[in-house]
């Protein structure tokens, strides 16, 4: 019925700086527990505390200022590269958009294959872009505000093998003191994970690394070779 819980999570602690993976077939909580923690939805029983400090009304603008969301399809404004990676800002830091498009693996193509560089305009909704090249600005658009949370929901799943083990080893030696969540399906993707959590019927299943998921955990072994 309506009245059960979609959601039932008891005392789950992300330490800062940890990477974390959140894996679990189809409606198996994934996403409604992304959007408790971006304060998207608010728990009806229990509390989420960011630093021992609730996460309520007056805090949540505070709290999403620290995220950099990264979901599977990114909105791109028909602009320049630049402004799509600083969206919203008002004062563009040229240098800061040039690092993180170091740090997500952009920077090569943006460089060496667009006839205006970082002012090249990418079309409505990227569309001179391909679906790995508008993920990793939209990787970099996340770490342009110097996040301390960033959140990457199957944001890498339109990035063959070599480069999204790329991304992922350059995001985690530079970002160093950033959390990091990572919902995939790809589970391959999660080898480097401090933590995964495995979600199943609106509940955390089972949690652990990627090593002894895979040797304890007979679903989440049934998943890692489906998606090979």
């Amino acid at each position: 019925s309506s009245k059960e819980k979609t959601l039932s999570i008891e005392n789950l602690e992300i330490k800062q700086g940890n990477f974390i993976g959140v894996t679990g077939q189809t409606g198996s909580g994934k996403t409604t527990f992304i959007d408790l923690l971006l304060g998207l939805l608010h728990p009806n029983s229990g509390k989420i505390l960011v630093d021992s400090k609730e996460l309520s009304e007056d805090f949540i603008d505070v709290w999403r200022s620290k995220i950099g969301y990264v979901p599977q399809f990114s909105f791109m404004a028909d602009d320049t590269v630049t402004n799509n990676i600083a969206l919203g800002q008002n004062k563009i830091d040229l240098e800061q958009v040039k690092k993180v498009c170091k740090i997500a693996k952009i920077d090569d193509f943006i460089e060496n294959s667009l006839p205006l560089k970082y002012e090249t305009i990418v079309g409505e909704n990227g569309v001179r872009l391909s679906g790995g090249q508008r993920q990793r600005i939209s990787l970099a658009r996340a770490l342009y505000k110097n996040p301390s949370l960033i959140v990457l929901d199957e944001a890498t799943n339109s990035l063959d093998a070599i480069t999204e083990k790329n991304v992922l080893t350059s995001l985690l030696d530079t970002c160093k003191n950033v959390t990091i969540i990572m919902i995939a399906h790809r589970l391959s993707v999660l080898e480097k994970c401090d933590k995964i959590f495995l979600f199943d019927k609106g509940k955390i299943s089972d949690s652990g690394t990627y090593e002894s998921l895979l040797s304890k955990n007979l679903t989440f072994k049934e998943m890692d070779e489906t998606t090979v």
